[in-house]
C-alpha cells in the first residue's frame, strides 16, 4: 500500500481541484475585470452561488491532499496534479454543454500517458516528515520573489493570455509551497495533536501562502482563458513541487538509465500540454 493510498487521494484532490477551478471561472467572469491587484475581488465572488460551491470543492480537495501528503512523497503526490488540466477541460467541455472532439481526447491520453510514464519511471520514495527552518528560509525567499515577480509582470499587461499565464504561475508557486509546508504540518497533527499543530511555525506559513494561493487563483481565472492559466499553474505546481520533494524533503527518484523514460514521459506532458494550447477548448 506504499503508493496506493497516496496516489489514490492524490487522483481525488486533482479531480476536485479540476471542478473547483472551472467552476471559479464561471464566477470570476462574471464581476467586473480588475486591472490590478484587488483584495476586493474575493468579497464581489462571495455573493456568487457558483464560486462558493467551488470553494466548497476547494475544501474537500485539501483534506485528499494532505492525507496523500501524509502517506506519500511530495515528489509523487503534487505531480499527479498534473491531471487537473485535462480534467478541467473535460469539465469545462461538458457544462458548456459540448461533446468533447476526439483529437483533445487524443490530446488529454498523451498528457496523463506521459505523466505515468515519467512517475513509473522516477519511482519518487521516502516520507521525510520534518525539515529544519535554516532548511526553509532560503526556499521560501525564492519561492516568494518569483512569485511576486510573476504576479507584478503579469498584472502589468491586459487581460489575455500572457497575464494569464504569469498569474497562474506565481499561483502554482503557492501552492506548491503550500503543499510543501502542509506535509510537516499534517505530520505534526498526527504526532503532537492539535497543540503541536497549533504550535507550529509550519502551520501558519502554510495558511498564509493558501490564502495568497487562492487570492492569485482568482485573479488567474479572470486575467484570460483556461487554456493559459491550468498550464501554468498546473504544471508549475507539479514541477516545484517535485524540486520542494527532492531538495527540502530528500526523497529519491531514480536515475542512470531510468532519466531516459523520464525524459520521454515529461516530452510526451509538453507535447500534450502545447497541443491542448492550440485547441478551441481554451475559448471554454
Amino acid at each position: 500500500m506504499g503508493i496506493v493510498l497516496p496516489t489514490l487521494f492524490a487522483v481525488l484532490a486533482a479531480t476536485s481541484n479540476a471542478l473547483a477551478t472551472v467552476l471559479q471561472r464561471r464566477a470570476a467572469l462574471t464581476v467586473p475585470q480588475s486591472h490590478g491587484f484587488r483584495p476586493g475581488l474575493i468579497l464581489d465572488l462571495l455573493r456568487r452561488p457558483v464560486w462558493l460551491a467551488g470553494m466548497l470543492t476547494v475544501i474537500a480537495a485539501g483534506v485528499w491532499q494532505a492525507i496523500a501528503l501524509a502517506t506519500g512523497p511530495l515528489s509523487l503526490v503534487q505531480p499527479l496534479f498534473v491531471l487537473e488540466l485535462p480534467l478541467a477541460l473535460l469539465f469545462a467541455a461538458l457544462m458548456a454543454r459540448r461533446r468533447p472532439p476526439a483529437v483533445l481526447l487524443l490530446e488529454l491520453s498523451v498528457v496523463v500517458a506521459g505523466l505515468g510514464l515519467a512517475l513509473l519511471s522516477a519511482a519518487p520514495a521516502g516520507n521525510r516528515t520534518h525539515v529544519a527552518i535554516d532548511r526553509w528560509l532560503p526556499v521560501l525567499a525564492a519561492c516568494a520573489g518569483a512569485a511576486v515577480a510573476l504576479t507584478a509582470v503579469g498584472l502589468s499587461r491586459p487581460p489575455g493570455r500572457f497575464r494569464a499565464a504569469c498569474v497562474g504561475a506565481a499561483t502554482a508557486i503557492c501552492f506548491a509551497l503550500t503543499a510543501g509546508l502542509m506535509k510537516t504540518s499534517v505530520h505534526i497533527l498526527t504526532d503532537e495533536g492539535i497543540g503541536g499543530f497549533l504550535a507550529s511555525w509550519q502551520t501558519y506559513a502554510f495558511g498564509a501562502s493558501g490564502v495568497c494561493a487562492v487570492l492569485l487563483l482568482e485573479h488567474a481565472m479572470q486575467g484570460g482563458p483556461l487554456i493559459a492559466s491550468q498550464p501554468a499553474l498546473t504544471l508549475g505546481d507539479a514541477t516545484v513541487s517535485f524540486l520542494l520533494g527532492v531538495l527540502v524533503y530528500e526523497e529519491h527518484v531514480r536515475a542512470g538509465w531510468w532519466l531516459l523514460p523520464q525524459l520521454l514521459g515529461i516530452g510526451l506532458i509538453a507535447a500534450g500540454v502545447l497541443a491542448l494550447a492550440r485547441s478551441e477548448t481554451g475559448s471554454l
